[in-house]
């Protein structure tokens, strides 16, 4: 699982970065503390799917994307 948790962080930094948004713009965006995005993106917390569907909401991406190996 962690590999997993760590692939989805990854993946919702990658998007993140290119659309040049800060972890606080992104987090603001979704509605959820800073830490807790830095906690998702370093793949060392289990995020609920509503919080993956809300990330990808504010990136513009479909969920699909967030779980892509």
């Amino acid at each position: 699982m962690t590999n997993r948790l760590k692939n989805i962080g990854l993946n919702i930094k990658k998007y993140r970065k290119q659309r040049g948004l800060s972890q606080i713009d992104l987090a603001v965006e979704v509605g959820i503390d800073r830490s807790y995005l830095s906690e998702i993106e370093n793949g060392r917390t289990n995020p609920s799917i509503n919080v993956l569907y809300a990330i990808a909401d504010s990136l513009k991406l479909q969920i699909v994307q967030i779980f892509e190996e």
